[in-house]
């Protein structure tokens, strides 16, 4: 096997200068999501630290010394969505409650009116009023 000798000058890199326009032109492209620095970097051989000061340099939203949170929109719409969901659902809850506080008092009120524990006898078959009427008027 033979080894490829690189000659010295293959090693030296010769000096680029990218214009403004350029360097604006990529940061849009990264702000916009479009590409990674990775990929700019391999692509036009440049090191990602020179893109970072690209960005830096160039971009309103890689301001060096700024902290930026990052929330994906659709988390956030997630997020909203479950709150939204939540209140819909206290919402129904408060109005079972209201219905059950009502049936209970429906049921506590016609106890006293028929003298009867309702809730006892919740399970157990009454005999129809038409029934009973028909028995005492048998008996007159």
């Amino acid at each position: 096997m033979s080894k490829k000798v690189k000659s010295p000058q293959s090693k030296l890199r010769k000096q680029r200068v990218f214009s403004d326009t350029f360097k604006r032109q990529k940061v849009k492209e990264l702000d916009q999501g479009l590409v990674k620095v990775t990929e700019l970097s391999k692509l036009y051989d440049v090191s990602a630290q020179s893109i970072y000061r690209w960005l830096h340099k160039y971009s309103v939203n890689h301001q060096k010394g700024v902290i930026q949170v990052v929330q994906m929109e659709s988390e956030a719409q997630k997020t909203r969505q479950l709150l939204e969901r939540v209140a819909e659902l206290e919402r129904i809850i408060g109005q079972k409650q209201l219905q059950i506080d009502f049936l209970e008092k429906l049921v506590e009120l016609g106890s006293e009116e028929l003298q009867v524990d309702l809730k006892k006898n919740f399970g157990t078959r009454c005999s129809p009023i038409s029934t009973a009427s028909s028995k005492s008027g048998a008996s007159k």
